[in-house]
């Protein structure tokens, strides 16, 4: 299948690592073009030379970017605009979870949360709009969790914030529907990231990875049996902006091996 992405121009937020790395690898393979972001510099610089096998040096853009801060966001996105004349693609991968029960959560904590699923988004939105208008549309693809529909008590800050993102992102299908950019989100189970890999490594560190996410999926009874990989979210993210989704807007895939039960 065409997925219709040569030469297209992708934005992803956060795609230094996880989902946004392999996401950015998958669109190169296709033949677009990329920038990436992140705020450690070490990690950023990393990704790119990773990159690196999977596309030309030209059609790689990464650069330091804390997305909370309006200022840092709207330099990245008219930096890459300039570099690859003009943006088609938004991907809003950045995040990060706070466990913890609501007399737990510290008001740092739920201003972190806060600033990355609402904050961040609406920073990138409003500095890549202007720029798919031009091109005649284009896509805008926001990563959630199935938190966002199934609350847990104990990550209340995070589940929060994502039925935030939930409800944000269906209006903003809606409003920027006439542009034609068409609004989507991928909701997420437990996926292999390198957020998990860390918690892995805190609280098991002589366990073999494998025995690990074996025990975990069984443990969160994922009607699959295993954990999801990150090539798997980045598929879904990448038919999302695809010309073969031409009319899905406002839409929220889930990508969590059954997990979610809300309907």
């Amino acid at each position: 299948m065409d997925l219709g992405l040569t030469n297209k121009v992708a934005v992803i937020m956060g795609g230094t690592s996880g989902v946004g790395l392999k996401t950015a690898e998958m669109f190169l393979q296709e033949g677009a073009k990329v920038a990436i972001c992140g705020r450690d510099t070490d990690r950023k610089n990393k990704a790119f030379e990773h990159l690196l096998s999977f596309g030309i040096e030209g059609d790689i853009f990464a650069s330091t970017c804390d997305v909370t801060s309006k200022k840092d966001v709207n330099k990245f996105i008219g930096d890459t605009a300039a570099k690859f004349d003009g943006i088609d693609i938004l991907v809003n991968a950045a995040g990060q979870s706070v466990m913890g029960y609501f007399f737990d959560v510290t008001d740092e904590q739920w201003e972190q949360q806060i600033q990355l699923k609402y904050f961040a988004i609406i920073h990138a939105v409003r500095a890549v709009h202007p720029h798919l208008v031009k091109r005649g549309g284009g896509r805008i693809i926001n990563i959630n969790a199935t938190l966002a529909k199934e609350p847990e008590r104990h990550m209340i800050a995070t589940a929060a914030t994502r039925a935030g993102l939930l409800n944000l992102s269906k209006t903003l299908s809606q409003e920027l529907a006439s542009d034609n950019i068409l609004v989507n989100s991928v909701s997420l189970g437990l996926i292999r990231t390198d957020q998990w890999e860390r918690r892995r490594k805190k609280n098991e560190p002589d366990m073999d990875p494998e025995v690990y996410y074996q025990e975990l999926a069984k443990k969160r009874n994922i009607p699959l049996g295993r954990v999801g990989e990150v090539e798997e979210v980045a598929s879904v993210i990448l038919f999302l902006a695809s010309a073969q989704a031409s009319y899905v807007a406002g839409s929220t895939i889930e990508t969590a091996g059954a997990l979610g039960k809300a309907l």
